[in-house]
């Protein structure tokens, strides 16, 4: 290996480290792979979560996303004049918003008009192609026009008020207040749209408002704002009907949970990978360098100085961190990043964001797997080092072997095969071997179970949605009408009023947005679970707590928990409610409880939506019709669209999980594979014995692979306490009170993982094979005795 050094000391060293990188060539990519896996899922969720959120912070401070709606039944616009004077207030505008539908062939759309104020400078459109719209002309979706096939110019014919109206397309764009539009971002059914204000008295046959807007001033605070607006518009005998903060719209909440949620991803995700691969290059380099001590010994005796020698090795983890992390980041940029671009136009309209890596994400890659592979070799060199080169060059004088306990035992002993015997005296009398190839492999398999838990968790996720609700039809009515007042249509089989009323969750100082929906105790279209599955009921004693918000803030039955509703009718009344169980809730968590209870405590229940049954299949589309005939409908939903929900989820979720799960098979195959490798280099002089005593070449391979059965099977019984421990410490980073994920692991995720945790041992053995062909056997047995 070490022929004629002399010369250019450095240009050597180099060339045998190239030398040692080509003799063991599967070994390299194995390295490369565990460094590249781990480079991948950094570079590609960092990107994804920093650009989203970049991008998302400039939209909304480009366009003035306000900061306040109020809804008023209508408003002049010298009403509009008068409150802008309210202190706190640093641009207000009026506008005119109203539900309209559009009919096609195949599909009947809903659509919200917004009319464009003059001098527009909050939630102003990003207009893509034509211009802002002019009196009887319209500014359309983007999205919605691609998918109706609408083109600029083009007259189109929307229904509103129970009248026809006819408008010609101006131009095609997106707005900040409608950058996610609905659960599923379904443009075909939903859209929205843009009037002149010059188009209003068409529409309501007067010039008047029924929506303000505003921007506050900078360290204002909103909620006080928003109960002098209240306050004023009792005074002046406005017909207030409703108002909603920034972070209660859809489109806003939805896009702050994802950037949060992505965060949380970029964070967890790589730490994990980079944790698991520090481990593997740990083990895997300690093991390498001690497998070429001999090597060491001809470096020191030919001069070479000791640094010379450890800065060659620590050559081989920066070089082999630098090839991983170019090549996982540039897989990033052919596979995830193509995937995030389509997910982000899936989920979300954002017109211009664009999603690239930076340079920089290749250098916490190459540092964090450098640090792990240098440190490995100097605390496996600093001892053979220490060394006099004759006692390096030496072989390690061979292990002296105690009795073993079954030996102990001769009529059991004698039973066992001659094969096994050597089986289990190799294990015994390589202790340290062993368990380095143990901890391998209890580390691939943890990593496989969390892998395929958290994608059975995701499914979990996804199913749940069904099993929550079972109704045929949910109403949720426009703001300022009651469900409880109107008329029900025949044909409905069980019908059940409930209410979703916005609150704050107080905790510790802690102010937490979330929802609390009242519904009566027999109301059965709604399912409770614990967290063993098992059903609970809604009681008259309190209120029913997402264990999402119960696991974050330490709550339990029995409990007492702060509640402030934020609606303005309860000018933020605040009450302490008992907590009478804890819910399983995956996706968007809410409060239950039941206006008995809420009545109790002083609080009006006004049921803004209806939960229906049908009798049959008949008399469902017969309620639908008469419901969707009613203009103080706004939202229609039935087990399709929670059946298109779950799919979306999944669909949304999928890849990233699916990528955990080859990432970690790859890591997973690196790690046994590398370790199989340099135990097989380490066990040359002993293989090499045995095919000089006649053993045959399959005899030989059968010993390898049985023991690397046996220690699989150790590693795979250790690894499912820590499996367990580990996949609960990934689910708890990654959840939040807005989302809860399953931290139950499934018994088809452990099986699956320990099945594939043998394949691929056995994989290791197979192409580890032919190593045991090549071995020298002259070479392998010289030694100086």
């Amino acid at each position: 290996m070490l022929k004629g050094l002399s010369g250019d000391l450095p240009m050597k060293l180099y060339t045998k480290l190239l030398r040692d990188m080509k003799q063991s060539i599967g070994q390299l990519i194995a390295f490369v792979l565990i460094v590249a896996v781990g480079a991948f899922f950094y570079a590609g969720l960092v990107t994804y979560s920093d650009t989203l959120s970049t991008y998302a912070k400039d939209y909304f401070n480009e366009h003035h996303l306000s900061d306040l709606n109020v809804y008023y039944k209508q408003i002049s616009k010298q009403d509009v004049a008068e409150l802008s004077k309210i202190d706190g207030i640093h641009k207000m505008e009026g506008r005119y918003t109203i539900d309209a539908t559009q009919a096609f062939d195949d599909v009947k759309a809903s659509l919200i008009i917004h009319s464009i104020p003059e001098n527009n400078a909050i939630n102003t459109p990003k207009v893509l192609e034509g211009r802002l719209p002019l009196k009887d002309e319209i500014l359309l979706d983007s999205h919605y026009a691609k998918e109706h096939h609408l083109q600029i110019g083009e007259t189109i014919q929307i229904r509103v008020n129970e009248r026809n109206l006819t408008f010609r397309i101006s131009g095609l764009g997106e707005n900040v207040e409608h950058a996610k539009l609905n659960d599923i971002q379904d443009h075909k059914t939903h859209g929205f749209a843009y009037l002149s204000e010059a188009t209003i008295p068409e529409i309501t046959g007067s010039f008047t408002y029924n929506e303000i807007l505003i921007n506050a001033k900078k360290g204002a605070d909103i909620d006080k704002l928003a109960q002098s607006i209240e306050e004023q518009s009792k005074q002046r005998q406005l017909p207030y009907l409703n108002q909603e903060s920034k972070e209660r719209t859809f489109s806003y909440s939805k896009i702050t949970e994802t950037i949060y949620n992505n965060k949380m991803m970029s964070r967890v995700i790589p730490f994990v990978l980079f944790v698991i691969e520090a481990i593997i290059l740990f083990l895997s380099m300690s093991m390498m360098i001690d497998s070429q001590r001999n090597q060491v010994g001809i470096m020191k005796a030919l001069g070479v100085k000791n640094k010379n020698i450890m800065f060659h090795y620590m050559g081989y983890p920066v070089l082999v961190s630098i090839i991983g992390s170019i090549l996982g980041c540039v897989i990033a940029q052919l596979v995830f990043i193509p995937f995030v671009r389509e997910s982000s136009a899936r989920s979300y309209s954002l017109p211009g964001i664009t999603f690239s890596l930076s340079f920089f994400s290749i250098i916490p890659p190459i540092l964090f797997s450098s640090f792990f592979g240098i440190l490995a070799c100097y605390l496996s060199g600093k001892a053979i080092l220490k060394e006099r080169a004759a006692q390096a060059m030496r072989p390690k004088p061979p292990k002296k072997m105690k009795k073993l306990l079954i030996e102990r035992f001769p009529r059991l002993w004698n039973v066992i095969p001659y094969s096994y015997k050597l089986i289990v005296r190799n294990i015994f009398l390589n202790k340290q071997r062993a368990l380095t190839s143990s901890i391998g492999v209890v580390v691939s398999t943890v990593l496989l179970i969390t892998a395929f838990g958290t994608e059975m968790s995701l499914i979990k996720v996804a199913n749940q949605t069904e099993e929550v609700y079972s109704y045929d039809l949910r109403i949720d009515y426009a703001k300022g009408t009651s469900a409880d007042s109107i008329k029900l249509p025949p044909g409905l089989k069980n019908s059940y009023v409930l209410s979703a009323l916005p609150i704050q969750f107080i905790k510790d100082g802690v102010n937490q947005n979330a929802t609390l929906v009242a519904t009566d105790t027999e109301n059965h279209l709604i399912h409770f679970f614990d967290e063993n599955g098992n059903r609970i009921s809604l009681e008259n004693n309190g209120v029913i707590v997402p264990k999402s918000y119960a696991d974050n803030y330490h709550i339990s039955a029995g409990d007492t928990i702060q509640i402030k509703f934020t609606a303005p009718e309860f000018q933020n009344k605040t009450v302490d409610m008992n907590v009478s169980a804890i819910s399983t809730q995956y996706s968007e968590p809410s409060f239950y409880s039941t206006p008995a209870y809420l009545k109790g405590l002083g609080i009006d229940f006004k049921p803004n939506s209806l939960m229906l049954q049908a009798g049959n299949s008949t008399d469902l589309n017969s309620v639908r019709r008469s419901f969707e005939q009613d203009q103080h409908v706004e939202r229609i939903t039935d087990q399709n669209d929670l059946m298109k929900s779950a799919q979306y989820i999944l669909k949304q979720n999928t890849f990233v999980f699916i990528m955990f799960i080859v990432c970690a098979v790859i890591l997973s195959f690196g790690a046994i594979f590398t370790i199989s490798s340099i135990n097989m280099y380490e066990r040359n002089r002993e293989l090499a014995t045995l095919k000089v005593l006649g053993y045959p070449k399959h005899k030989i391979n059968q010993l390898i692979f049985f023991e690397n059965i046996i220690l699989t099977v150790f590693a795979v019984i250790v690894a499912l306490p820590i499996s367990g421990y580990v996949f609960s410490l990934i689910v708890n980073a990654l959840s939040s009170p807005h989302q809860q994920i399953p931290d139950q692991l499934n018994m088809v995720a452990i099986l699956a993982s320990i099945v594939l945790a043998f394949l691929l041992t056995i994989l290791s053995n197979l192409l580890l094979r032919r190593k045991v062909t090549k071995i020298n056997m002259i070479e392998s047995l010289k030694s100086m005795e």
